[in-house]
């Protein structure tokens, strides 16, 4: 049996790369014992309301992530950083989100940022899975992916957000 091309299984090649990325990046943010030799770093923070831009960063090694928003309305919420490390050191993660799920704050603007490595795949979310809720992605309309940034795309971002996932590929390539 012949492998999928990007011609005939291009929709096939477009679903599975981001979902084994994604498959990295939630082994290195489960913690201690997931992979061995895989580290990872979880924190919490408050995102808080109130017009002002906050920022929190984490840094594991060689590589960080940091987190830019302003947000209106409601009270401070309680949300959670995992930073990690592949095994072999090839790929970090950088996971933002709110635990609860869904985040009832009107975001004006975001930027999560990564240092050290090139961002491989990204996908930002209006609500995060938690209990009976189930990830909703944003629209691609709604935020932009360079190579470090992922970032609200202005008059297009519907203010809503719950979680951000990153996986970045260090550009040291071994001989």
């Amino acid at each position: 049996m012949a492998a999928p091309s990007w011609r005939s299984g291009g929709r096939a090649w477009t679903a599975l790369v981001p979902a084994a990325l994604l498959c990295l990046a939630a082994r290195a943010a489960a913690g201690p014992g997931t992979a061995p030799g895989a580290a990872s770093s979880t924190a919490e923070f408050d995102v808080r309301p109130g017009g002002e831009v906050h920022s929190f960063s984490r840094s594991l090694g060689d590589y960080s992530c940091s987190f830019t928003y302003s947000a209106q309305g409601g009270t401070n919420e309680q949300w959670q950083m995992t930073v990690g490390v592949s095994e072999d050191s090839a790929l970090f993660s950088c996971s933002i989100w709110r635990p609860q799920g869904k985040s009832y704050l009107f975001f004006t603007q975001f930027k999560a940022e990564v240092k050290g490595a090139k961002i491989e795949h990204a996908m930002a979310y209006s609500q995060a899975a938690a209990g009976a809720l189930s990830d909703i992605p944003l629209k691609q309309e709604e935020f932009g992916v360079t190579e470090t940034t992922v970032s609200h795309r202005e008059g297009k971002f519907r203010f809503e957000l719950s979680k951000l996932m990153i996986v970045a590929k260090s550009p040291h390539d071994e001989l």
